[in-house]
């Protein structure tokens, strides 16, 4: 946990039993700690806050500003000279690259952190400025709040926190994946449709229809695939989705930044496709639904282990609120809390119930993964959408701009995920690129084929959300066309590789896992279905080191061998198994490789 917020929520049982709106102040929302005297202060307090107390005074300070990052201080912006604005917008560009394309300004605060705060004109002026400043480096600012501080003055002094963002110059706008997980008949489809279409639902099912691919999920209104809806935010920070007939080229080119939802299964028999979803398409995050007038019911205690097994942050979204009473939404937000607060999931539940809670909520969810924003709303009566739609403008990317830099210089790596046949385009795959970077017209090798080896390909042209893309960098999902390529040579779970790449092909892999759930014992000859990554297939357990069996809670490196055929392995890849009810965790920790990459045998004949 962030260190700051660790002071301010604590790290063990009783710290973290307390709502965050205790500790988080209205009138400074930024997130920051205390001082310890002001916390030491409320710990003496006996007596339980009420949900929705909040004290009144501002903290005094912000954590000093980093040199690294997208979030930058400035006590005031007034006529600056030309040389002193050329290197505040030169500052401008360092940041947005630092958050991809978004930066923070936090305005009438001090290098050092201190709320100095800003007369209501100097404040006016310092804004205009920025905004001069924004329209040089091409970007826009929205204003995302202004609070008064308490400081040595008897004129009112403010700060304001303004979010700038900018369409980086390569035209690639920042792309977020939620995935959206959560019990049947929870309203996941249905919120979905609200959110992309940005029509209200009717209560019976309309918003969700233009989700399903196949007709048997129409007629039972429950999803069966993984399906995918683009929600778009442009520099302004307003919503571009399909309402005004909006194509989803057109999204992609006013949009400065994308949601991608990824639309998942919440029936248990469908729970293998849920499980695919999570481990393959890589999330930024996930959004659980929970239907108010049922609470925690069926697979959303189980999806949200997955969730949390699989170490991607969670934010909950209590749907349908407006079918029951609300004395119903509290004992179903009271209801979370509590799984939230367990030992096993130690997490800090912030309820969300204003425009104010929704920024103080993006922010803090970014910094630590401790932290679970709660939304209440309704897709029929349209409450609280626009809390849901701020906190999904605001939330920054989990990786900065070197990570990202760092991954694009190795070799390309694109993982195989779903396969398809277009007319007159022909072979078509779509997935991730783990690493590396892959443009029209680069020679690939794909595989492993059940003898292990590898076939060279063509990329024909790229679409990234349903647009046409030259380039594609590490981290993004697309579609790339092989040509004729044989469709039958292609299989899930293949990745497509550089040809200088030497790619670990391997039968058996060891890997340290943690049986979370078996009814008896689990021992050698156990058969399981693994998922490792975008990899799903059956392996048999080919020994327990140390041990001859395991029950449940009990760790231990197992060997596993594949059933069907070799698969394309990393030492350290999460693994997630299941068989009936038995379930486990763990990562990879070493490989056996079968042999080298080798071409196969029809590119020998031609060599």
């Amino acid at each position: 946990m962030d260190a700051r917020v660790s002071e301010l929520f604590g790290s063990g049982n009783d710290s973290g039993s307390q709502d965050v709106a205790s500790y988080v102040l209205p009138g400074n929302s930024y997130g920051v700690a205390l001082k310890k005297s002001y916390v030491k202060m409320h710990k003496k307090s006996k007596s339980r806050f009420a949900r929705n107390f909040k004290p009144s005074n501002n903290p005094p300070y912000l954590p000093p500003e980093a040199e690294e990052g997208n979030i930058e201080y400035k006590l005031k912006l007034i006529n600056p000279t030309q040389y002193r604005f050329e290197h505040l917008a030169t500052q401008m560009k360092w940041r947005l690259q630092e958050g991809r394309g978004e930066a923070v300004y936090q305005i009438g605060v001090e290098d050092n952190g201190i709320l100095a705060g800003l007369s209501e004109e100097d404040l006016r002026t310092s804004l205009n400025t920025l905004h001069e400043l924004a329209e040089k480096v091409g970007a826009d600012i929205t204003v995302l709040r202004e609070r008064e501080v308490d400081f040595d003055s008897d004129v009112p002094r403010k700060i304001a926190e303004v979010l700038i963002r900018k369409v980086p110059d390569d035209q690639q706008f920042l792309d977020l994946r939620v995935a959206v997980i959560g019990n049947v008949d929870s309203g996941k489809s249905t919120l979905l449709g609200v959110l992309t279409q940005g029509e209200l639902d009717n209560g019976r099912g309309r918003a969700r229809l233009n989700l399903f691919r196949h007709l048997h999920e129409i007629q039972t209104g429950r999803t069966s695939s993984i399906s995918f809806e683009i929600l778009g935010f442009n520099s302004k920070g307003e919503v571009v989705n399909y309402s005004e007939s909006r194509t989803a080229e057109e999204i992609c080119e006013s949009a400065s930044k994308m949601i991608t939802f990824i639309d998942l299964a919440g029936h248990h028999k469908y729970l293998k496709t849920t499980i695919f979803g999570l481990t393959s398409y890589c999330p930024d995050f996930a959004m659980l639904v929970v239907s108010a007038n049922t609470g925690i019911a069926g697979t959303t205690r189980e999806h949200l282990g997955i969730a949390m097994a699989l170490k991607v942050p969670i934010f909950i979204v209590i749907s349908k609120v407006d079918l029951c009473m609300r004395a119903t939404v509290e004992r179903t937000v009271r209801q979370l809390e509590r799984v939230l607060k367990q030992p096993g999931c130690n997490k800090v539940p912030m309820v969300v119930s204003s425009t104010d809670d929704a920024v103080t909520a993006a922010q803090q969810f970014a910094q630590s993964p401790n932290i679970t924003p709660i939304f209440t709303l309704s897709c029929v009566t349209g409450e609280s959408l626009d809390l849901i739609k701020v906190f999904l403008n605001i939330i920054p990317p989990l990786s900065n701009s070197k990570e990202q830099e760092e991954l694009m210089q190795q070799l390309t790596e694109f993982q195989v995920d779903e396969i398809y046949t277009v007319p007159e385009v022909g072979t078509v795959v779509g997935g991730t690129l783990s690493s590396g970077i892959c443009r029209e017209g680069d020679d690939l090798v794909v595989g492993p084929t059940d003898l292990g080896q590898f076939h060279k390909l063509t990329i024909e042209s790229i679409q990234r959300n349903r647009s046409a893309c030259r380039v594609l960098r590490a981290g993004q999902a697309a579609t790339l066309a092989l040509g004729n390529f044989e469709r039958s040579l292609l299989r899930k779970g293949m990745v497509m590789v550089s040809p200088e790449m030497d790619p670990t092909i391997c039968w058996m892999f060891e890997a340290e896992i943690v049986l979370l759930f078996h009814a008896k014992t689990f021992h050698k000859g156990f058969q399981v279905t693994v998922h490792i990554g975008n990899v799903r297939q059956t392996a048999t357990v080919e020994a327990v080191c140390g041990k001859e069996e395991l029950r449940t809670g009990e760790k231990a490196v197992v060997v596993f061998k594949f059933l069907k055929h070799p698969e394309y392995l990393k030492v350290g890849a999460k693994l997630l198994f299941r068989e009936g009810v038995t379930k486990g965790i763990g990562h990879v920790t070493k490989l056996q490789p079968i042999a080298q990459y080798r071409p196969s045998q029809s590119e020998d004949d031609e060599a």
